[in-house]
């Protein structure tokens, strides 16, 4: 019988730290074998585990990153807002042990961010494209990381640097849509989960590509499957489509 896959859990006392603790203790081929939180010590946590699920803020998870690289620990990683920098120190984590980022863990949206591409080639010519996210008001990143990673690859389809084409907020006198631009728009209250909408306005009809997360246990599936994923992986940074075979 296959030993079970020993998983612990960064910050642990959170809205998504509970919700991977209760996916994790609710699956046989795994088991919780520590937790993270602020102010604990960290080589104590993951003493026993063999991946890191890591859902929490960028200094946070680079701190835990650093002791996962010195134990050989795996990680996955669902944080979002890192700086450009702060990917190049994961990269560079990541020739030393394996590493999955995703900024969304949910099969759907990866789903999603493929059917985006092929949407983005074929209305490549007279459309608008907006990108459209909603989420609960103790978020602290705006545009979600979903949001900009739909423009990513939106803009790499389409043949465009997203940080030259990407338009944040518009606010008085703005003149004509500039068509070669993509259009982020944010909302934040309550306790919405995730929506995320892609709208390719041309003229006479819209095409709408949407995902809604009514619950976080589908960003926990998802983490526990990139968990086993790399199980199996000595070193390399991975991410969903990696995970879910859609490269």
């Amino acid at each position: 019988m296959t030993a079970a896959l020993r998983i612990a859990v960064a910050g642990a006392s959170g809205r998504m730290g509970r919700m991977l603790i209760e996916a994790v203790n609710a699956t046989p081929d795994c088991t919780l074998a520590g937790t993270l939180d602020i102010g604990c010590d960290i080589a104590a946590g993951l003493a026993d585990a063999q991946v890191l699920i890591d859902f929490t803020r960028p200094e946070g998870t680079l701190a835990h990153l650093a002791v996962c690289r010195e134990r050989g620990v795996k990680v996955v990683i669902g944080t979002t807002g890192f700086s450009d920098a702060q990917k190049v120190e994961i990269a560079a984590h990541a020739k030393q042990v394996a590493l999955m980022l995703s900024p969304n863990m949910s099969v759907g949206v990866n789903v999603v961010l493929r059917l985006l591409d092929t949407a983005a080639r074929a209305l490549a010519e007279g459309y608008d494209i907006e990108v459209i996210e909603a989420h609960h008001r103790h978020k602290i990143d705006a545009p979600s990381g979903t949001a900009l990673k739909m423009g990513e690859v939106l803009a790499t389809a389409l043949g465009r640097d997203l940080k030259a084409c990407a338009v944040y907020a518009r606010e008085g006198v703005t003149g004509e849509r500039d068509p070669s631009t993509i259009g982020f728009a944010t909302v934040r209250g309550g306790d919405i989960v995730g929506d995320h909408t892609v709208l390719f306005a041309g003229t006479g009809e819209r095409v709408e590509i949407r995902h809604q997360a009514t619950s976080r246990a589908n960003f926990a599936q998802g983490a526990l499957r990139a968990a086993r994923f790399l199980a199996g992986k000595p070193t390399g940074l991975y991410d969903m489509f990696d995970v879910l075979g859609l490269r």
